[in-house]
């Protein structure tokens, strides 16, 4: 498999800013993702090229660290866009996008969308195969979490 690809989308019961300030706030991915365990860094902003690193497990997989870089942020589209990685040094790399639209009753409509791109033989063979199915469940696990979390 060369790439993979897919999107889930859900809706929020907070305005969009509100949504957007909580899944750029680095330091809370953990209370809304549950694949991330810890933040180990995080960048001065996210700017374009700021990078943050999280620790990241998920079942069937050991845990890993992931380090992720800003691509785009634009806090007046609600679009927020960034590369990830494994930090090992694999080139294998998943680009996420972020995309928030109000609804008619103030709330948000959250679609998260990715294109993962394995480089490695075993990245492609296996290991993009687990992730693709696996992505699907966790991307609408993290947007029902964002609705507890934003509300609370």
């Amino acid at each position: 498999m060369d790439h993979f690809e897919g999107t889930a989308s859900g809706h929020i019961s907070a305005p969009p800013h509100k949504v957007f300030a909580l899944i750029t706030d680095i330091d809370r991915l953990p209370e809304w993702n549950s694949c991330i365990r810890a933040v180990v860094e995080k960048p001065a902003s996210l700017t374009p090229g700021g990078e943050w690193l999280v620790k990241i497990r998920v079942p069937g997989l050991p845990p890993w660290t992931s380090r992720s870089r800003v691509e785009e942020y634009d806090a007046e589209r609600l679009r927020f866009t960034y590369r990830s990685r494994s930090d090992d040094g694999n080139p294998s790399y998943i680009v996420w996008t972020w995309a928030l639209r109000p609804d008619e009753g103030g709330g948000t409509v959250a679609t998260v969308g990715w294109k993962g791109s394995p480089k490695t033989f075993w990245r492609r063979v296996i290991f993009s195969h687990i992730r693709k199915r696996q992505l699907e469940n966790e991307v609408t696990e993290s947007i029902a979490s964002l609705e507890r979390v934003v509300g609370a």
